[in-house]
């Protein structure tokens, strides 16, 4: 049988597995969806929220929805998937988008000062010695502007000459850019401004046609006037026993910090774009590459060690967080790594999250002010991982990984001719010494008894993996690691 005829074979036998893998994935989830909506059903009472209106996305699908209440009490409407939220700082992220594809483009670079887009802040910052504000500053909350919230909630509708001229006038500072995180609207407003500078089009319209189209996010505004009033939702404030309606800011310059309009089915997609970044064969690359998502994802800002999160039970579960480009990052005691953002306005409380390495997400809309959306997601989440026992994804196997399986495969237990094997990187003999690996191996060879199945070497990333042989009488564990030179050659390894 030809080589490649071989390959084929494995890899259709792998695709067969990873869809019957997601296929138990889904059954098993399904089978709590019940948990999950008795647990909203609580969480929208508990909170005098209006209406909750959710989705879980699993590998870029949407898997369930579900609508909760009221969007407007004067028409008596009650939610559903045509409903449009403002979905506040969860806009952030667009915006972030935005800027990676120019960057990609070549059109602008990160590192530059803002300065160079917004000539009204030339020489401005904390202290003579501070350094310029970078666009990598905005885009992390790293700039040094005081944290702005809710005042920066009140500056949607403000015009572009209006933001210009208040920048002019000379800004106020609580740090120097690049040593502290704190959240700034102002910065992602300056962001927008960026795109319309280096675009030649506004950001909203940028975004529309860059972001939204190629999603078909069709239903997604800037303007709320823009959207059908019976799809509109309505945000509220619980006060002295009632719902208050509360006022909607029009789109303006600072729209692009907390802005945007959306329904959860639209959300999603955009959901599934970040879901996308951890799969091989993405269909998103011609909206953003898989790496510069990736950029997104990283925690590039410390940002809180919280002590007060707390597992859907109620357990203890600490959490840390830093502050990606335009998103947040955070990892549990249980060392599950989450990306997302919330978002709040008066009227209106949301928040999504994405948990890479096991493929699943929720996006979750609410119009009561502020909602706390952000601790009811991670802790569905956590309880999506336990109770239908989802595992993180393998990373790619990688050629050069499965070959240097195979050859130290062949080597193993006698580490005969090892040296000459041309598989070792130069420490390698250094560090292990072959009598000493003969004599480790051989006896845990005998103790296994006959082979009786090599399993799949499951990688930590391109270079590093881990695989089980299955033997008679107990099972060997094996791990080794590449160097960086090319061809990549065996530095480290480990049995057990």
């Amino acid at each position: 049988m030809k080589k490649h005829s071989i390959l084929l074979i494995i890899s259709l036998f792998f695709q067969e597995a990873k869809a019957q893998h997601e296929l138990e994935n889904s059954t098993k989830i399904q089978s709590i969806l019940s948990e999950v909506d008795s647990a909203f059903s609580a969480f929208q009472i508990k909170n005098y929220l209006p209406s909750v209106s959710y989705a879980i996305i699993k590998d870029g699908k949407i898997i369930h929805e579900n609508y909760k209440g009221k969007i407007n009490y004067k028409s008596n409407k009650i939610a559903d998937n045509q409903s449009v939220y403002r979905i506040a700082s969860m806009s952030k992220s667009f915006a972030s988008v935005a800027i990676l594809q120019l960057r990609d483009a070549g059109k602008l670079k990160l590192d530059n000062p803002v300065s160079m887009y917004i000539p009204e802040l030339k020489g401005q910052k904390y202290s003579k010695d501070s350094p310029e504000i970078t666009v990598r500053h905005l885009l992390t909350h790293a700039a040094g502007f005081p944290e702005d919230n809710p005042w920066g909630d009140r500056q949607l509708g403000i015009s572009e000459a209006k933001m210009l001229a208040m920048f002019k006038k000379g800004l106020s500072f609580s740090n120097e850019a690049g040593v502290a995180y704190e959240y700034s609207n102002m910065g992602f407003a300056m962001l927008g401004y960026i795109i319309k500078k280096v675009s030649g089009q506004s950001y909203q319209s940028y975004i529309i046609n860059k972001i939204w189209k190629p999603l078909d996010m069709n239903n997604t505004f800037w303007e709320y006037d823009k959207v059908n009033d019976n799809k509109l939702v309505k945000g509220y404030r619980w006060l002295n026993n009632e719902q208050i309606e509360q006022p909607m800011e029009h789109d303006g310059a600072y729209g692009i910090m907390g802005g945007m309009l959306t329904t959860i089915e639209d959300f999603s997609k955009y959901v599934a774009m970040h879901q996308s970044a951890y799969e091989a064969n993405s269909i998103y690359p011609k909206i953003l590459k898989r790496s510069s998502i990736k950029e997104m994802h990283q925690p590039w800002n410390f940002n809180i060690l919280n002590t007060k999160m707390k597992s859907i039970s109620g357990q203890p579960c600490p959490t840390v967080s830093a502050y990606g480009y335009g998103l947040r990052w955070d990892k549990d005691c249980d060392e599950k790594t989450g990306i997302g953002h919330s978002g709040g306005l008066p009227g209106f409380g949301s928040n999504w999250k994405i948990l890479p390495e096991y493929g699943i997400g929720i996006v979750t809309f609410a119009n009561g002010t502020y909602a706390p959306t952000s601790a009811i997601n991670s802790q569905i989440l956590s309880f999506l991982v336990e109770n239908a026992n989802l595992k993180p994804k393998p990373f790619s196997v990688t050629p050069i990984l499965k070959q240097r399986q195979n050859e130290l495969l062949a080597l193993l237990p006698s580490w005969e001719n090892a040296e000459k094997s041309n598989i070792f990187a130069v420490n390698f003999f250094l560090d292990y010494f072959p009598n000493l690996l003969k004599s480790e191996a051989e006896p845990i060879f005998k103790k296994a008894g006959k082979i009786l199945k090599v399993n799949e070497i499951v990688a930590v990333n391109a270079l590093r993996g881990t695989f089980i042989l299955e033997g008679e009488y107990s099972n060997i564990e094996i791990s080794f690691t590449l160097s960086p030179e090319n061809p990549a050659l065996i530095q480290e390894y480990n049995i057990k």
